[in-house]
């Protein structure tokens, strides 16, 4: 039984984002997490594109399990430039979502331990997030605490 356990442990690989990760399951591991429309392989490669000019400034990190050679788990940080506190550094991290198969290996954590860690690399003085109240639990475990509220405005 450990021997399968540490097998499937060395087959999940975490690392950024790769343009080929779209063939993946890429966007389909996205769906699972919120409202995300078809996108062609053209339009992919164009923000993936977009996306690296950022560098280190926008990260998006991926758990791929490469025995299935399928994304299981992805996440994303961007890091905010401000004026305050010395001309400091915010991490923002968004879209933390693991495969609904996937779940119960901390995948999520692993994924979040990364971003966090690359903000604090980065230079950021904080890293925040949103999240649902259902989510809490799972980010206090994380390091997380509850601070203040959250507010939105959509346009579409």
């Amino acid at each position: 039984m450990m021997q399968s356990e540490n097998s499937v442990e060395d087959s999940l690989h975490i690392r950024k984002l790769e343009v080929t990760d779209k063939e993946k399951g890429f966007i389909e591991l996205l769906r699972q997490l919120t409202v995300c429309d078809s996108v062609s392989d053209e339009r992919f490669k164009e923000r993936f594109e977009e996306i690296a000019k950022y560098g280190d400034d926008h990260c998006i990190c991926v758990i791929e399990d490469v025995r299935l050679g399928k994304i299981v788990a992805t996440g994303s940080v961007f890091i905010e430039k401000k004026f305050v506190r010395n001309c400091g550094k915010a991490g923002h991290i968004e879209d933390v979502v693991v495969d609904s198969g996937a779940r119960g290996m901390q995948l999520g954590k692993r994924i979040v331990e990364y971003l966090a860690d690359h903000a604090h690399s980065m230079g950021c003085y904080k890293v925040i997030l949103d999240c649902t109240e259902e989510n809490r639990p799972f980010y206090e475990k994380c390091g997380f605490k509850k601070k203040e509220i959250q507010m939105v405005k959509y346009f579409v």
